[in-house]
């Protein structure tokens, strides 16, 4: 198959027929190829055999940065296919403190996917009534991990971490820096608006802006945010990223529609797509509204507001096996995540904190939903576990910030 930046679109039944036809001798001389042996490429070569068997793919179209989204009916998709379930209905989530929409601050990015959008190739970035966008996973995706499983972790060295409930020490010491607020307080989820930047993630692994609602021993987490990850979706630009655990990272988890946990319910949003545009320095700010709320069994995502036309789908609550997120998350959490081992990527948008205002990441409008029902401003702690090269601000304003936080920073090889 032609690199993905070239000018050929792979149809979906050309994808296929190459996934069938493919050989480890091929794919491990490539020069991003990491693939340890031929039993671990043969898993990985039938984990995408099996994720699209029997899916019907009705169109397909690239993003700004290459990569393929094929529109899937609803019903197929890996976490409910096989299954005689369809999806559930979306609630609304709970108004905000003050029962009012939140002034504008920065500007609204909107749904990646839109009628009057074509990619490059002239196909439509939007899918049919009935059908989702799923992101398509490649054998030169795979094969740039050593084992198949490591697919499915957050992070390709040691282990995935929450910031704070984490077991400590890690495998890896060090690879993970945060600059994160939090509260400890039982709740169904939460709200706010992040902005989004693009920080330069060289050879380095990965940087984001998340929320994480999370809970338990070993931890659970439901977590969504955007993501710079180069090495995972072969471009430099933030995208819509969605995670879970059900074991402190160990073997539960997977990112987007990975694997069969998240149930994709609205076809406007591709989850693992390119978001735009981004932050200007000095300039424009733009911002995703994100919040996730338990409710009947489901967590819930919405993005761009909370009315049930806005929820993008859910994680079953019954994946958490009867653990914490099963019932309620006993913290929330948010903000910066970096990951590398020697030379840490900047974070938000490469500003400390105190740069504040359109030159500084931020999260802004924070608020969760308690266990007794309602809403109710956070009142978060702030952690900055390398303070040298991440900083964070927290403080409580009149609208439209309510509770927020600045963060970030340059990164760089002294981030002790």
């Amino acid at each position: 198959m032609a690199p993905r930046d070239s000018t050929y679109f792979p149809t979906f039944s050309q994808f296929i027929e190459s996934v069938n036809s493919a050989q480890y001798t091929e794919y491990s001389r490539r020069p991003a190829a990491k693939v340890a042996d031929d039993s671990q490429f043969t898993a990985m070569r039938q984990y995408i055999v099996d994720l699209y068997e029997g899916v019907e793919v009705v169109h397909s179209f690239v993003d700004e940065n290459g990569q393929v989204f094929d529109c899937i009916p609803v019903e197929q998709q890996p976490s409910l296919k096989g299954t005689s379930a369809g999806p559930a209905d979306p609630p609304s989530a709970p108004a905000s403190p003050t029962a009012l929409d939140s002034p504008s601050q920065g500007l609204r990015i909107q749904p990646q996917l839109r009628s009057d959008r074509m990619d490059k190739f002239g196909h439509a970035m939007s899918c049919p009534p009935g059908t989702i966008a799923m992101r398509r996973i490649t054998l030169d995706e795979l094969t740039k991990k050593e084992n198949f499983q490591d697919f499915f972790r957050k992070v390709p060295v040691g282990e995935g971490r929450h910031p704070r409930l984490s077991p400590t020490p890690e495998i890896t010491p060090g690879i993970h820096k945060y600059a994160h607020a939090y509260q400890v307080v039982n709740n169904l989820g939460g709200h706010n608006f992040l902005n989004v930047w693009d920080p330069g993630v060289g050879s380095q692994i990965f940087s984001l802006s998340q929320h994480w609602y999370a809970g338990g021993s070993p931890v659970q987490t439901a977590e969504c945010g955007w993501q710079v990850f180069p090495g995972k979706y072969g471009t430099t630009q933030p995208v819509l990223f969605i995670y879970w655990t059900a074991d402190g990272y160990q073997n539960t988890g997977c990112y987007n529609l990975e694997c069969g946990a998240f149930v994709q319910t609205n076809p406007n949003w591709a989850i693992g797509g390119t978001l735009s545009p981004v932050s200007v320095f000095g300039g424009a700010q733009y911002e995703l509204e994100v919040a996730y709320y338990l409710i009947g069994g489901n967590w819930w995502l919405y993005l761009g507001g909370t009315s049930a036309s806005n929820a993008v789908g859910y994680y079953p609550a019954s994946q958490y096996q009867g653990g914490q997120l099963a019932s309620n998350a006993t913290d929330i959490d948010y903000g910066g995540e970096v990951v590398d081992i020697t030379a840490w990527p900047p974070m938000g948008s490469g500003d400390f904190a105190n740069a504040w205002w359109q030159f500084a990441a931020y999260q802004r409008d924070i608020y969760y939903f308690p266990s007794s029902g309602g809403a109710q401003y956070a009142s978060l702690a702030g952690v900055q576990t390398s303070a040298n090269c991440f900083t964070i601000i927290v403080d409580f304003a009149a609208p439209p910030w309510n509770e927020f936080f600045f963060f970030g920073g340059p990164g760089g090889t002294t981030c002790t």
